[in-house]
């Protein structure tokens, strides 16, 4: 798949549609936020970082786009339903749910791992989506064309020694947006993942410390994907793309 989705001319692939984007304050989430607001979209901007939120909001109110943040922990479940019961209040539907946020932890034996970072790592990387779906569900179905997108990484195949707290809630998190895909076929919600590989961001640094950032991918040349999987006429379900970095483009896959 071409990584020139975002090149059309004047045409704007999401306008007037209402998306939910998690993580949005920095790295990939921050950019798929900005373009999803350049496409026309109203973007629910949700992250914890108050700061980053901020920036957001100022970088899209330079082109007169349409933001509302939401300052909110991922691990705060009940706040989670909340802010469902405020969409609902507010939109009636929710049009796209797009779920980047990930923990890494330590790298380390499993015998090592803290307690706490596997905890994390489950909570942010698996149980934290299933809260977001579980609470914007009904929400995608009153919309006439549902789309939810959610980051994913090859460290889910559990390859990596010293990766397991990382791995395992990354494997969760697969087996929950592939039954999740399941569950819609009949539906109008369309879902799909994306892999983005190798991108400069905090999490990278974190798993790579040291490594050299020139060829590595930006954050801002991978958001392609997230706007043909947002778009209303977009046909893919059940689908994995991955970020060819070689190519500059997405390989097309399944879940």
């Amino acid at each position: 798949m071409s990584n020139d989705i975002k090149n059309q001319g004047n045409i704007k692939m999401l306008d007037g549609r209402i998306a939910l984007v998690v993580g949005a304050s920095r790295g990939i989430g921050y950019e798929v936020a900005l373009e999803y607001a350049r496409q026309g979209a109203h973007v629910v901007a949700v992250a914890k970082t108050v700061g980053g939120l901020e920036e957001l909001n100022d970088a899209i109110d330079e082109f007169d786009g349409s933001i509302t943040c939401v300052p909110l922990d991922v691990t705060d479940y009940e706040g989670v339903d909340r802010l469902g019961g405020v969409i609902y209040e507010r939109y009636g539907k929710l049009d796209i749910l797009v779920y980047m946020p990930a923990f890494m932890g330590a790298t380390s034996p499993i015998s090592h791992i803290p307690p706490k970072d596997f905890e994390n790592s489950v909570a942010i990387n698996m149980v934290a989506p299933y809260r977001f779906l579980r609470s914007m569900d009904a929400l995608l179905r009153q919309s006439d064309a549902g789309r939810v997108v959610v980051a994913t990484a090859s460290a889910r195949d559990g390859e990596k020694a010293y990766w397991a707290s990382y791995a395992a809630g990354k494997a969760g998190l697969h087996a929950l947006i592939k039954t999740y895909a399941a569950e819609m076929v009949e539906m109008s919600v369309n879902v799909n993942m994306v892999d983005p590989t190798m991108v400069d961001t905090g999490l990278m640094a974190k798993a790579y410390p040291g490594l050299d950032k020139e060829p590595v991918t930006k954050a801002s040349d991978v958001t392609s994907a997230f706007i043909k999987l947002g778009q209303a006429d977009c046909f893919y379900h059940g689908n994995l793309l991955t970020y060819i970095s070689d190519k500059k483009q997405y390989d097309l896959g399944k879940i």
